[in-house]
């Protein structure tokens, strides 16, 4: 993994790297792309995309859109900007949440679920405890405003509801109980609150990654609302995934590091 020779903020993975034949460390992506600011860059008499480190403002290199797939770009970035930390050094050196970006090569077949149950403090732990589950990891989606902070989501002005990603092994857990998971934690029929959080960003809902995700998460949505379990409508959203910001450092694994700090879900629920 690459990260920024001043700050040490994880900026590429070197799954990502490949060989541009320009002689300068290149990547298709960042490993977030909150990681990295863009600025157009004028010099030299040529009209290119800076690329910079958001905790430091270093400059990193270009963004070119002459890249291989999946994203067709090729980050051409100054190895002086850089420090290389191997896979062996990264739980010693404090990137130990990265590593499962270096699984072996089953981690191809994992899948990414992404839901929105309140206070994501108590999401995440839940799903973490699920068998199956790999990671599961804070942030923020569903709005508009780019690289937002947490404050900035409490206004309920971004759009963008807490949220949880969850990377799972579809071979021992699959999406359709992951669901049943999601609808046992929370109560989908009430609007904008969940325990004490009361606001938009504290909504229900479900942001499938592929179409089979979509016609899984309708399908059980209509079983649920035709069980008879609720006498008022669920009104939990099923919408397309958006860009996920990863939530602030102090908000990943909170309920790990604050035992009984607060949480809305009751999590002895997490069993398969």
């Amino acid at each position: 993994m690459y990260v920024d020779i001043v700050s040490g903020e994880a900026l590429f993975s070197s799954s990502d790297k490949f060989d541009s034949g320009s002689g300068w460390p290149s990547f298709t992506r960042p490993i977030e792309k909150k990681v990295v600011l863009e600025k157009t860059d004028n010099s030299h008499f040529m009209n290119r995309i800076e690329v910079r480190s958001t905790k430091a403002d270093i400059h990193l290199g270009h963004i070119f859109d002459d890249g291989p797939a999946p994203t067709g770009q090729r980050y051409c970035i100054n190895s002086a900007s850089l420090k290389f930390i191997p896979k062996e050094k990264m739980a010693e050196s404090g990137y130990d949440k990265y590593l499962y970006l270096f699984a072996d090569k089953s981690a191809r077949n994992m899948e990414t679920a992404i839901f929105a149950a309140g206070c994501f403090w108590g999401v995440e732990e839940y799903f973490s405890r699920v068998k199956g589950v790999i990671k599961s990891e804070s942030g923020y989606t569903g709005g508009t405003k780019k690289n937002p902070t947490y404050e900035e989501v409490c206004t309920g002005k971004t759009g963008h509801a807490e949220s949880v990603r969850v990377i799972f092994d579809p071979k021992v857990v699959s999406y359709e109980r992951l669901l049943q998971h999601f609808w046992e934690m929370h109560d989908p029929t009430s609007l904008n609150k969940q325990g004490n959080d009361i606001g938009s960003q504290y909504r229900s809902a479900i942001f499938y990654t592929n179409p089979e995700q979509e016609r899984t998460a309708r399908a059980s949505l209509e079983r649920l609302a035709k069980s008879g379990k609720y006498s008022k409508k669920i009104v939990t959203e099923i919408l397309p995934a958006k860009e996920f910001y990863l939530a602030e450092e102090y908000h990943q694994d909170y309920l790990k590091k604050n035992p009984y700090g607060y949480c809305h879900i009751d999590l002895r629920k997490a069993t398969n």
